[in-house]
């Protein structure tokens, strides 16, 4: 074969390839705020001034065919929204409650707002001034991933209003930074998330939520997020993204666990190795970040009363990894643990 032909089947190999890429991240297209994306349940909005700004905070509010008194609350996580807990929201419906499902200020159906001051603060003062819009008084927090980070911070400052946690896989129960992850400027979390993709989102969860391991039902949540970096909204959505990042890296609640009084429920996924800012670590930093088995197990002495529930062969999301054996431990667990009494 002359190097002429060797060059051009090179060249022709290459382009196969970048199409191919091009194409395995094809997808919707979704706007700033997930406009075209279809929620399981009617999308409502609750407009509130915050920051010197009106934004509207999206929620699916689920009443129960056979109430039984009781009102849960889901908190999503970083690269979740209140859609993801469809299976969470139908099995507690079902069970009686009343179900609320907000998406936080900054995220999916909610506000992308141009400038705003993110903590975990602010936003437990938004879910607390929604639920009290709402007539909600009293709550079960039901929180994933960064919604953990939320939940605790929430229980923290209304625990009147608090009856329960139930913090599935929260990020939080470590302090990054503390164990050595530099810090990182927000203008750096910005040119990151400026590079977010499909095929970067499938590859991050594969890796480190689900253990290696890829089901074709995890995509939808996939191609939801990938939507809004395709859409016209791309620079508004990285910019919040990356001032979330500053939020959960700089703020940490570990600290502040011997101070819950809440009755407490911890759902942990084993096989889950989240740790936020480990890619900016030294490479003998990052294996001693995210081991969850030891993280949870600190956790449960350090909150008083808790109840630990774990699921070896799950990862970083256990309602979706294994839905049936998730709400059978979350609907026990909340049978047997105590609400709150004020």
């Amino acid at each position: 074969m002359n190097l002429c032909l060797r060059v051009l089947l090179a060249l022709v190999s290459c382009l196969a390839m970048s199409l191919q890429a091009h194409a395995a991240d094809d997808g919707p297209s979704y706007g700033p705020e997930l406009e075209g994306f279809d929620y399981p349940y009617p999308v409502a909005r609750f407009a509130f001034t915050s920051q010197r700004q009106v934004v509207k905070m999206a929620y699916m509010d689920v009443h129960p065919a056979h109430p039984n008194g009781r009102t849960a609350v889901l908190l999503h996580g970083k690269n979740f929204c209140a859609a993801t807990w469809k299976q969470t929201i139908d099995t507690l419906s079902d069970a009686g409650y009343r179900v609320i499902a907000p998406d936080q200020i900054g995220f999916c159906k909610s506000t992308k707002p141009q400038r705003y001051q993110y903590s975990f603060q602010q936003l437990a003062r938004n879910t607390h001034a929604l639920l009290a819009a709402l007539g909600v008084s009293k709550a079960t927090i039901i929180a994933h991933s960064t919604g953990g980070m939320i939940a605790v911070r929430y229980a923290l400052m209304y625990p009147r209003e608090t009856e329960q946690l139930a913090l599935v896989n929260p990020i939080g129960l470590e302090d990054w930074k503390a164990k050595g992850v530099p810090s990182v400027s927000i203008d750096d979390w910005y040119a990151r998330e400026l590079k977010t993709s499909a095929d970067s989102i499938r590859a991050y969860e594969t890796s480190t939520y689900y253990a290696g391991q890829w089901r074709a039902d995890y995509e939808p949540w996939v191609q939801m997020l990938a939507g809004m970096y395709r859409g016209p909204g791309k620079d508004i959505v990285a910019w919040n993204s990356a001032l979330q990042y500053d939020m959960i890296m700089t703020q940490p609640v570990c600290y502040e666990f011997d101070q819950l009084k809440t009755p407490t429920l911890l759902l942990i996924g084993d096989k889950d190795t989240t740790a936020i800012g480990r890619e900016f670590a030294p490479p003998e930093i990052r294996p001693t970040l995210g081991r969850y088995p030891e993280l949870a197990k600190l956790a449960h002495e350090r909150i008083a009363g808790s109840t630990l529930i774990e699921f070896p062969d799950a990862g970083h999301a256990p309602q979706m990894q294994d839905p049936a054996v998730f709400h059978k431990a979350l609907l026990k667990g909340l049978a047997d643990l105590k609400p709150q009494q004020n």
